[in-house]
């Protein structure tokens, strides 16, 4: 078991930074999960900490050793790929010892461990098959035991559900969080899907352009994001942001937005937000859940308005509702017995007591 820490880190493709100067420490036993949009640098900050790809700039530490100039096989790491890279004409079991029997351990101790980890991954009446007539669950448990067998100080996740289907990745999501509890290793999992990254993260690390944006516990980066990038990346369906002029008026805020709709800002924010009254191109952020519908009593900072929906899309549980703002679409989540209709008015509250105001840099203030 070991702690992972990146000082400075660069990654350069000629003149063109994969990542850019990242700082990041992993603690012993941690669940990381870096998140972030196809080329954000995640899968390559990856491959550094596995030695996969040589670093440009900067350290990387693994249980206290500069690893920069170590060959991946004696970094004690064990990495499970998206595509499972077994063997097909090995079994089950010769699969998962392959990497102990190359580095000559006792038959007894590699049977020992490959039973443990069949037993942890709930796999060990397929010991015996070939990968060919497993399924592709089954398959990814095998490459994670794979990992797990060699008892590394790290394990190292590369998008390894993106080849599932959508109930599987689920489902599997739920297994190697389960495992995690287990076989308490450190753990890097890159993702591009937020909702992974959330269900399974100690603490998240996202990540945009070669840079990292944010990090921190789900959900502290859920409620306090820090840029409109981070605001936007994670949360499904995607927080709301909506052009606005604040204005001061008798020493109450208000919200002024596309349309004639005036929004009080709660008391309890009219301190903070009073330096920003007037400033050009600010953003209100808010999350469709905090845009509801009405109710004969609401308390204080929930606000009301009048909008034509779009359309609306029944969930169940809950009905989404679309509707247009300056020609940007919004989202609200409404009780599925609220009377929403295609193409209909509505009138919405929305809940300001969780508002987040944006500077035109993309700071959240």
């Amino acid at each position: 078991m070991a702690g992972v820490t990146l000082r400075k880190v660069f990654k350069r493709y000629g003149d063109v930074e994969a990542v850019r100067g990242i700082d990041l420490d992993i603690a012993d036993e941690e669940f990381v999960v870096l998140v972030g949009p196809s080329g954000c640098g995640k899968s390559t900050t990856l491959r550094m900490i596995a030695g996969l790809e040589d670093i440009s700039d900067g350290e990387i530490a693994i249980d206290g050793y500069v690893v920069n100039d170590v060959p991946p096989k004696d970094r004690d790491i064990a990495m499970v790929f998206q595509n499972y890279a077994l063997y097909p004409h090995m079994t089950v079991a010769e699969n998962m010892s392959f990497g102990l029997r190359l580095k000559r351990y006792p038959k007894a101790e590699i049977k020992t461990r490959v039973d443990e980890a069949a037993r942890i991954l709930d796999i060990t009446e397929l010991l015996e098959r070939k990968p060919k007539a497993l399924s592709g669950g089954q398959r990814q448990r095998v490459a994670m035991g794979r990992a797990i067998v060699r008892n590394p100080k790290v394990f190292l996740f590369d998008e390894p559900l993106s080849n599932l289907d959508a109930k599987l990745r689920v489902q599997m999501r739920t297994e190697i969080k389960k495992v995690h509890l287990k076989v308490r290793t450190t753990t890097v999992y890159v993702t591009h899907d937020q909702v992974e990254a959330m269900t399974l993260a100690d603490r998240v690390v996202v990540m945009n352009g070669g840079l990292i944006e944010q990090i921190g516990p789900p959900n502290e980066l859920y409620h306090h994001p820090k840029t409109r990038f981070v605001a936007g990346f994670i949360g499904s369906p995607a927080m709301n942001f909506i052009p606005v002029r604040l204005e001061e008026a008798s020493g109450a805020l208000n919200l002024h937005i596309s349309g004639g709709i005036v929004l009080r800002v709660p008391a309890a924010r009219t301190e903070r937000y009073k330096p920003f009254a007037g400033r050009q191109g600010l953003l209100l952020g808010l999350r469709p859940e905090h845009i509801t519908e009405t109710s004969a009593t609401m308390e204080p900072g929930v606000e009301p308005f009048d909008i034509r929906l779009d359309v609306i899309e029944p969930m169940g549980n809950e009905t989404l509702v679309y509707f247009t703002i300056e020609k940007d679409t919004m989202c609200g989540r409404v009780n599925p017995n609220a009377g929403a209709a295609d193409g209909q008015p509505m009138r919405l509250a929305a809940n300001l007591n969780h508002m987040h105001l944006i500077d035109p840099g993309g700071a959240v203030l």
